[in-house]
């Protein structure tokens, strides 16, 4: 939780959350600051490709200590920042910390938990992001202004708190069901990837980026502009979205609940709703509100709903097959900006909010399997017993 506190919470989202200042002091258009905000996905992208090669050998361990790293530095060099060059640098580095973080969790959790704990456990790990935007929020109506700079170096002696952390309490060393990195037999190949299961997944992941993205890089500037300059209701939304979204801690009970395929109906409507409340009312104090807490709690569950479907599709190899899955909604996340940042510029930013509302919506048509199926089941089974084996 405290990897994905400062990987998401701060290395990530802290763009959004400070991009009036950014705007203000590199003098930047709408379109500019979606394509920068795509651009800094290079990072994630670049992490999650050497996530996919190294967990299974390496594990979980070096994987999460690279986050924190790449989180200080990068968060370090946005701090000190005088050129627009040198803050793309910095988010790019530190966008790296989000792509090697999330994906290792699935590994260690099947390392060091039962089954009967381990899928509410990946379920909470999600929440951890909410934490990290809750402490953002009020960091940021502190330094508000030209202080901002010094939100940005808190989040990095934070972040290397985190990676020192990782490095003495996570496992490291080969995954114990993987013999030669092949899964206990399953070799990992395109087709490994591409199974049919995993299409409907991966669909939901690109767009779940898509939205997420454009949201986080823009639901501060739309409440800022229409709030006005100096006002601290943008600082106060961020702390209200983080605050809701603690309840994806429940995010385990959820889903037991409802299932995967009623849980992700529910939350992609919800998503949608937020999402649309700030292209139709950002000026007014009631839909704003329920924007954050609608879109907090929807956005921390979906999160947990990626890591449980992904773990029910890849068992045998539970990080490999979640870093294609993250791979699917980083490259969600490296158009969402752009594109719809272009569509914000061209005709609003309302505009922009109404067409991620939309399609968000498309998810709707990709559905997880009602139940585990069989197949999944003996899956996991076989690669329980394999691992107990060795």
């Amino acid at each position: 939780m405290a990897a994905q506190a400062v990987a998401y919470g701060f290395a990530r989202y802290g763009y959004g959350l400070f991009l009036p200042s950014l705007r203000d002091r590199f003098g930047l258009s709408t379109s500019v600051l979606g394509l920068v905000n795509s651009v800094s996905y290079s990072g994630y992208l670049l992490a999650l490709v050497t996530v996919g090669a190294l967990v299974s050998r390496l594990g979980p361990r070096p994987m999460v200590v690279a986050a924190g790293v790449s989180a200080g530095i990068g968060m370090v060099t946005v701090a000190v920042a005088r050129s627009t060059w040198v803050l793309v640098v910095g988010l790019v580095v530190a966008g790296m910390a989000s792509g090697f973080s999330w994906a290792p969790f699935s590994d260690t959790a099947d390392r060091l938990l039962p089954d009967r704990t381990r899928e509410r456990v990946m379920a909470l790990i999600p929440s951890g992001t909410a934490f990290g935007v809750t402490v953002a929020g009020p960091l940021a109506l502190a330094a508000r202004g030209a202080n901002w700079r010094y939100a940005w170096i808190g989040f990095a002696l934070v972040a290397f708190a985190m990676a020192w952390y990782a490095a003495r309490v996570l496992p490291a060393g080969r995954h114990r069901g993987d013999a030669g990195g092949n899964g206990g037999g399953h070799a990992v190949t395109a087709r490994w990837f591409l199974r049919p299961a995993a299409v409907p997944l991966y669909v939901t992941a690109f767009v779940y980026g898509v939205i997420g993205a454009f949201y986080w890089a823009f639901a501060v500037e739309a409440v800022s502009d229409a709030a006005g300059e100096g006002s601290p209701v943008a600082p106060l939304f961020w702390t209200l979205m983080g605050l809701a979204g603690l309840s994806g801690v429940f995010a385990g009970a959820f889903f037991l609940r409802l299932g995967l395929r009623l849980g992700q109906a529910v939350l992609f409507l919800a998503l949608s709703a937020a999402i649309a409340l700030l292209g139709l009312a950002p000026d007014a104090l009631g839909p704003v509100i329920a924007s954050a807490v609608l879109y907090g709690p929807a956005f921390m569950a979906t999160s947990s709903l990626l890591a449980l479907w992904s773990y029910r599709v890849f068992p045998e190899q539970p990080s490999t097959g979640f870093s294609a899955t993250v791979l699917a909604l980083g490259l969600g996340t490296l158009t969402g900006p752009a594109t719809l940042g272009a569509v914000a510029d061209h005709y609003s930013l309302r505009a922009g909010f109404l067409v991620a509302a939309a399609v968000a919506l498309i998810s709707l048509a990709f559905r997880p399997p009602a139940r585990r199926s069989e197949d999944d089941v003996t899956r996991g089974q076989e690669a329980g017993v394999v691992s107990r084996e060795r």
